[in-house]
């Protein structure tokens, strides 16, 4: 991960700069599969867990060949009146590395009886005593919309950045999304 290019929102009075940033990062999905970019991590350096944001600024970190293959795909065509584009940078060497990652959590509980269901051979009334409504889990992170291009479905695809690294980069591919478990960033 030696270099970046910055994607900066410009103000527009008519949409928020979260759907912007949605169709914006929903751009860059599609790309990254149709080009099979395994090797382009993505950031948010106005990342904020409370409240939770993403901020303005869409930072794309990989080798100074994949970024310059990335970029000579017209990806960003119907976002150019609402971004700026850097240049490809170095990453700067004090950088620190952290790990973005998705995290979806277990918010439908009648999901979680049917499953229970079919794995345990329960009846609904043992499912709903195994797993109340309560058990509902409520993410407070920040998160880009997305819409599944399989099924038109919407959903949020919650990011959480893990805590600063001392030790060196772990290589490591990253998902369609941008996103990894185990490989790391440089955060500056």
């Amino acid at each position: 991960m030696s270099h970046y290019i910055d994607i900066h929102l410009r103000p527009d009075p008519e949409l928020p700069s979260h759907q912007l940033m949605d169709a914006l990062y929903a751009k860059l999905h599609r790309a990254l599969v149709q080009l099979q970019l395994a090797r382009v991590g993505v950031s948010f350096p106005g990342y904020q867990e409370t409240p939770p944001a993403l901020g303005k600024t869409l930072r794309l970190i990989g080798p100074k060949d994949t970024l310059e293959q990335l970029m000579a795909h017209a990806w960003l065509q119907g976002m150019r009146d609402h971004v700026d584009t850097r240049e490809i940078a170095s990453v700067p060497d004090d950088a620190t590395h952290r790990c973005l990652r998705r995290v979806q959590a277990k918010s439908n509980p009648e999901r979680l009886r049917r499953r229970q269901m079919r794995r345990h051979a329960l009846n609904e009334e043992q499912a709903r005593v195994r797993i109340p409504d309560s058990t509902a889990e409520v993410l407070r992170l920040p998160f880009v919309t997305m819409r599944s291009t399989s099924t038109g479905h919407t959903f949020p695809l919650f990011l959480q950045l893990g805590p600063p690294l001392l030790s060196a980069e772990p290589d490591g591919e990253f998902n369609s999304y941008g996103l990894s478990s185990t490989a790391t960033i440089p955060w500056f």
